[in-house]
C-alpha cells in the first residue's frame, strides 16, 4: 500500500489553458507531473476523482468525496481540490476518524511557472505525514484545521478564523 492517498477533484490547480483566447478546462491532476519531477523517497498512488472546478461540487459530489476518503485504505489522505469551496469539502470530513486528511489547491493553475501549487503541495505532503488524525487545510504557507478556516476572497488567501 502507498504511504499517501492522494485524490483529485479537480480545481484550479488542475486548470489548462490552450491559448491566450480559450477558456480553460480542468484537466487531469495535475499532481502526478509536480510530483513525477520530484526525487521522492515516499510511495503514492492518485485516483482521479472527478475534474471539477469547486464552484460546480454539489452535495452530491461532497458526500462522494466523503464516501472515497472513508473507503480508502490508507490513513494518510490528501486531496487536491478548488479553493473557492475547499472550506466545505474540509468540513464535510471532519466525520472521518483515525485518517490524516490533508486538503490543498492553487490559485494558479499548477503549469503555470508563477503558480503556488508546488509550494502547497509541498506543504501538504509533509502535513499529511506529520500530523496527527484529522482534517486540515494546506495553503499559503499555513496549516489549518478545518473548523477554524476561512477564504478572504479580499486578500485572495486562506485564514484562520477567530
Amino acid at each position: 500500500m502507498a504511504d499517501i492517498s492522494i485524490i483529485a477533484v479537480g480545481g484550479t490547480i488542475d486548470k489548462v489553458y490552450f491559448d491566450a483566447k480559450s477558456e480553460y478546462e480542468v484537466g487531469p491532476p495535475n499532481i502526478e507531473k509536480v510530483l513525477s519531477e520530484l526525487n521522492l523517497s515516499l510511495s503514492y498512488s492518485v485516483n482521479s476523482l472527478m475534474r471539477k472546478d469547486s464552484l460546480d461540487l454539489t452535495a452530491a459530489d461532497r458526500a462522494l468525496i466523503a464516501e472515497t476518503v472513508a473507503k480508502d485504505p490508507c490513513d494518510r489522505i490528501l486531496i487536491t481540490h478548488g479553493t473557492d469551496t475547499m472550506v466545505e469539502t474540509a468540513r464535510e470530513l471532519t466525520n472521518i476518524v483515525q485518517k490524516t486528511i490533508v486538503l490543498t489547491g492553487a490559485l494558479e493553475p499548477a503549469l503555470f511557472k508563477t503558480s503556488d501549487a508546488v509550494f502547497n503541495i509541498g506543504c501538504a505532503l509533509g502535513a499529511v505525514q506529520s500530523l496527527p488524525p484529522g482534517v486540515y487545510i494546506a495553503m499559503n504557507g499555513k496549516l489549518f484545521p478545518a473548523d477554524k478556516v476561512w477564504k478572504n476572497l479580499a486578500k485572495n488567501r486562506f485564514e484562520t478564523t477567530s
